[in-house]
């Protein structure tokens, strides 16, 4: 049995620690929490089960009554520069747009970033698409963070799967592997 607990926001049926309800994250997302060297900060993180159909953004917050200033969606992109192409996440609050062109270009050095191709974001960090999020990504990658959601006291992302949302302190973000906060990420 799991232990239920209050989030810090929104309308859920229930919370678990993300911990333990393991088996309902995609496996990159449920290993990198176990091997998250900051335990605190993992044992931080809140699950919370969520309808598919309701996964975009606007009809998730307003189905789960969650601010868009507390969701946070984790985009991938692809950066080039001499013909390699480099993948990174980047996380941005829901109600902001990420600054490809300019922010991400300039910070990866490459001459063009874009968004990553569906079918190669979700090939590559082995999660479902619209539930992609910044726990559980490939070794390596470059995670770019907005400093408006690294300074949120909560901020909810995605589980890996559409079905479910994780819920974690602002503040663990820049614990994350590859993490960078940058403070014009967004706008």
């Amino acid at each position: 049995m799991t232990s239920l607990v209050q989030p810090p926001f929104g309308n859920f049926d229930a919370a678990h620690p993300a911990l333990e309800v393991a088996d309902r994250l995609a496996g990159p997302v449920a290993r990198a929490l176990a091997d998250w060297a900051d335990t605190g900060a993992a044992g931080s993180v809140l699950y919370v089960e969520t309808d598919p159909e309701k996964a975009d953004t606007s009809v998730f917050a307003e189905a789960y009554q969650v601010p868009l200033e507390a969701s946070a969606n984790c985009v991938v992109v692809a950066a080039k520069r001499g013909g390699e192409t480099t993948l990174a996440a980047c996380l941005v609050r829901a109600d902001m747009r990420l600054d490809v062109n300019s922010a991400v270009r300039r910070h990866l050095g490459a001459r063009k970033a874009s968004f990553a191709p569906m079918d190669t974001a979700v090939a590559e960090t082995g999660m479902e698409y619209g539930g992609i999020t910044p726990v559980g990504l490939p070794g390596g990658w470059p995670l770019l963070v907005d400093a408006a959601v690294a300074g949120a006291p909560y901020v909810l992302v995605g589980s890996g799967r559409r079905r479910g949302k994780l819920i974690l302190p602002g503040r663990a973000l820049p614990l994350l592997p590859g993490a960078t906060v940058l403070p014009d990420l967004a706008s």
